[in-house]
């Protein structure tokens, strides 16, 4: 008898989102692992276990001998285990029975089902009406979760979920197995005539992949739990657009995919129908090293920007051709449409990508950005094509205003015709220039607009702080 047995140990950590003090935080940490292994005995694909990696011999031959496949190890006439592969291949004495190919869970109760439901990510759920949740409704959901099982629950051991919509429940569901309550919930909203797509979705569970996939199906925007997911779901949620919550307890919790669809600011003192675009997209050249990564006060200028950006709009998006160097920001980001054209380009892409009709622009070295003059600039009647302020010398600040959708075509010509000049396609737009008089008013408004673009003036900034 041959036995082979192949795994490796290393447990990565992974980047996510700790939402504390109203704002998201980026933290490292890692993930309860969950992992599938195809079953394949006598050369036939009989299951696929799913459950944590460590000891997989152990599961396997568990399964085999409480399914009567073995008794002993001397029923086993090759046992092979690889978890590189995914893959266990067994050949046993005896002959295997005619039956349907389970999947094993990793779920309660029964835990087991004849078919894995796939998770749809051709389009993210959250796309679907664009509307943020809000903390303070992932906690009221919650809450309400665990008043309804301490009032219907006579004893232990029973999990508790239910759907809700802008923090509002809508069904709930108890039972021994905590994937069972999702399928009493889609059952009674199917008897019910209740529409779930673009819900959100409260656990006492952990999440794991089956779970996600169900939720998938359903159209569900968001999934939280008490506990935490697993690694196999969190992947499953960055694929199929689900913004995953676990640890939701005392004012917290942690955000493992799509953070964008959380709200992490008081809704009501947003600005409508604009988006914060943040340009990243420069070389740096005269700083000599990436120039939005520079810290003041302990924070990176762009988290400042982006801090100052998130509290005003419903959404942040930032225009970079190196995303990954802002993985720690939990917002949209886009790449040029014409990479190498400079700032107008990011401009283009920024306005491109926006979902509503105007973007307020910002670059990512500004760290000291005015809440009270973006909200004055985006305020400003009229449907001009741009609103751009001027500063103490009365020269435009083009990367410090407001742009709306009908300068696109502006944009691009000016591109294509090789014209990288903002200032020149402002001349070709309906621009309304807002001089200094009409924000002198406002306190340290001129500060708004300074940049850090050599390291004398980053010298500067933090030697006056």
């Amino acid at each position: 008898m041959e036995f082979e047995y192949a795994m490796t140990t290393e447990k990565p950590k992974h980047s996510f989102f700790s939402f504390r003090d109203n704002c998201l935080q980026p933290v490292s940490a890692g993930v309860v692992s969950e992992y599938p292994v195809q079953l394949i005995v006598n050369g036939r694909e009989i299951a696929t276990l799913i459950g944590s990696p460590h000891d997989l011999r152990f599961l396997v031959a568990g399964f085999l001998r409480l399914q009567g496949f073995v008794s002993s190890l001397s029923d086993f006439e090759m046992f092979s285990v690889c978890e590189e592969f995914g893959s266990a291949n067994v050949r046993i004495k005896g002959e295997l029975p005619e039956r349907l190919k389970p999947v094993l869970t990793s779920g309660c109760g029964a835990g087991i089902s004849f078919s894995m439901p796939a998770a749809d990510s051709s389009t993210p759920a959250f796309a679907g009406d664009g509307q943020p949740v809000l903390p303070a409704q992932i906690f009221g959901l919650m809450e309400e979760l665990a008043r309804r099982a301490e009032q219907y629950r006579s004893h232990g051991g029973i999990h508790s979920a239910a759907i809700g919509r802008a923090g509002r429940m809508m069904l709930y569901a108890e039972d021994l197995g905590r994937h069972n309550t999702f399928d009493r919930i889609a059952g009674e909203a199917l008897f019910k005539g209740i529409n779930m797509a673009g819900a959100e979705l409260v656990t006492s569970g952990r999440v794991s992949t089956e779970m996600v996939a169900k939720a998938s199906l359903m159209g569900i925007k968001l999934i939280a739990s008490r506990t935490s997911p697993t690694d196999m779901a969190v992947k499953l949620c960055d694929q199929a657009g689900i913004c995953l919550v676990g640890y939701v307890r005392g004012g917290s919790f942690t955000v493992y995919s799509h953070p964008e669809v959380i709200e992490p600011f008081p809704s009501n003192s947003k600005i409508a129908g604009v988006t914060g675009v943040i340009l990243a997209g420069g070389s740096s050249s005269r700083m000599g090293r990436n120039k939005a990564l520079l810290e003041i006060d302990g924070d990176a200028i762009i988290t400042r920007v982006y801090r100052t950006l998130a509290a005003l709009f419903h959404e942040v998006v930032i225009v970079t051709n190196t995303p990954e160097e802002y993985d720690f920001l939990p917002c949209r980001k886009v790449a040029d449409i014409y990479p190498g054209a400079g700032s107008i380009a990011g401009l283009q892409a920024g306005l491109a990508a926006s979902r509503t009709e105007r973007i307020f622009v910002a670059a990512c070295d500004m760290p000291f950005l005015n809440p009270d003059l973006i909200r004055l600039l985006c305020g400003a009647d009229g449907d001009n094509d741009a609103v751009v302020p001027l500063n103490d010398e009365g020269l435009q600040e083009p990367l410090h205003a407001v742009y709306r959708h009908t300068a696109l075509n502006a944009m691009r010509d000016a591109i294509e015709n090789g014209d990288k000049s903002i200032l020149h396609m402002l001349d070709n737009l309906d621009t309304r220039l807002v001089p200094q008089a009409e924000f002198g008013s406002i306190a340290g408004a001129l500060e708004s607009f300074r940049n850090v673009n050599t390291m004398e003036e980053y010298e500067r900034v933090t030697g006056q702080r």
